[in-house]
């Protein structure tokens, strides 16, 4: 990150969020790989603020939908907020505020692109949330949430609730007279605090997709996803 300070500082100007305890905004861009590279530097990796911050960003996003949407009901809430939070569009978020500029990463997961990793500059966009949550407070927190996701919450005005790749799936299968799609969890990854589930979408008694995700909806979602490109 060069000089640690001078860095800290343009990542500010990038987010528009200025921290009082910079420590926060640098653990938040501190990926496990730099962590376990650089043990007597580094105070741990983001990935306690990124538990925090996707906690924080369900709650905000929700309460947002749901002012702005007074007649829909709970699924229909449910799906956009998923359109909304899901790890692809946080993603796109942290590379419209070049997060992964600034993200701190071990020499290995820095060559191998991770400044690029949809999984990266999501949990660091998370993490970013629950830094910002611990230093100014839920209200801070939220009105930085609502503007960095305004064109993702303003898009769901503009095109409603979107058709999930599962329901696109179900529709298709019921067209050619088959039963509804089964999704079958295969394997769950990773440490506790930081779980991939993958899972395995099956039509017709065939696998059909697979996909994996931080949430088992998610990795549901994407094996659907992978189903309709082959099917």
């Amino acid at each position: 990150m060069g000089d640690a300070r001078e860095s800290l500082s343009t990542v500010e100007q990038l987010l528009k969020l200025s921290f009082k305890n910079r420590e926060l905004l640098k653990l938040a861009l501190t990926h496990t790989s730099y962590a376990n590279e650089h043990p007597d530097e580094a105070q741990g990796s983001n990935e306690r603020l990124e538990f925090l911050g996707d906690a924080l960003l369900d709650l905000v996003v929700a309460q947002d939908l749901y002012k702005r949407y007074p007649d829909m009901d709970e699924g229909q809430l449910t799906q956009l907020r998923s359109a909304v939070v899901r790890g692809e569009t946080l993603a796109n978020v942290a590379r419209r505020l070049e997060v992964g500029r600034y993200l701190r990463m071990g020499q290995g997961e820095a060559a191998s692109g991770g400044g690029d990793r949809d999984s990266n500059l999501a949990g660091a966009l998370e993490a970013l949330v629950g830094a910002a949550f611990l230093d100014r407070g839920y209200r801070g927190a939220a009105s930085w949430v609502r503007r960095i996701l305004r064109p993702e919450l303003r898009r769901t005005t503009d095109d409603g609730v979107p058709k999930e790749p599962k329901a696109r799936l179900q529709e298709r299968a019921h067209r050619q007279g088959m039963q509804s799609p089964e999704y079958r969890l295969v394997d769950v990854e990773g440490p506790e605090h930081r779980r991939s589930f993958v899972v395995e979408v099956l039509v017709g008694g065939d696998v059909m997709g697979r996909g994996a995700g931080r949430r088992k909806a998610e990795a549901e979602r994407r094996a659907a996803e992978e189903a309709l490109k082959l099917w």
